[in-house]
């Protein structure tokens, strides 16, 4: 029988070589991404059963990815696996489709299972997490009111250009990334800076920090 494939996809060579010598035994690596983007790409090219995704990745994060992989109806299981402790990005993960949010410092004892689990159809949550997650997933709304986040505010193109900002690109260059002209960019990233309340790119980059879209310098 064939074994279940699996895409990995985190910007650090390093994470993506424990996570394959954990599930190399029991799945085929079907490949490795380390960008959003290039998950969304490579996982509608092989059609894998399992993807395993970082949150904090360059050009699109692991949530922002999994959304597009179920507008394109890429059908394979999303196991999030992350340093990110907080309630509300696991609960934002598994609204978004995934099955398992694994935390990293838990990676060597969970992943392989949180693998299995969401092959058979089931979710699975790092331990140390589970209860606060399980009773933020049995709310209406995440832990913070959704009302009350601007992040919510923004669609998902200015959350990409926002992102894309912070990682220092150019209007130019996100334009010829998304196909959209530098004008058009710019609209959208004043609109989202406008929602968030940000007056300056430097604020735009900090905030992109602190949810976790970038990682420091």
């Amino acid at each position: 029988m064939a074994k279940p494939r699996v895409l990995l996809a985190d910007d650090h060579p390093l994470t993506r070589a424990g996570m394959r010598k954990i599930l190399e035994a029991g799945y085929e690596i079907a490949g490795e991404v380390a960008d959003g983007r290039a998950l969304v790409r490579t996982a509608l090219e092989l059609r894998p059963d399992v993807v395993v995704v970082d949150i904090s990745m360059p050009n699109l994060n692991g949530l922002d990815a999994i959304r597009l992989l179920r507008e394109k109806g890429v059908s394979a299981k999303a196991v999030v696996v992350t340093m990110h402790t907080s309630i509300d990005f696991a609960v934002k993960a598994f609204r978004l489709g995934a099955t398992g949010y694994v935390l990293k410092i838990d990676a060597l004892g969970d992943l392989s299972r949180a693998v299995q689990e969401a092959l058979a159809g089931r979710m699975f949550i790092s331990p140390r997490m589970a209860g606060d997650v399980f009773a933020a997933l049995m709310e209406p709304r995440s832990s913070v009111s959704e009302d009350d986040n601007p992040w919510t505010s923004l669609t998902a193109r200015e959350r990409e250009i926002l992102q894309l900002t912070a990682e220092g690109r150019t209007m130019a260059e996100i334009g010829e990334m998304l196909h959209i002209s530098a004008r058009t960019v710019e609209k959208h990233k004043y609109k989202a800076m406008e929602k968030l309340k940000l007056r300056s790119t430097a604020e735009l980059i900090q905030y992109a920090i602190q949810r976790g879209l970038v990682h420091p310098v």
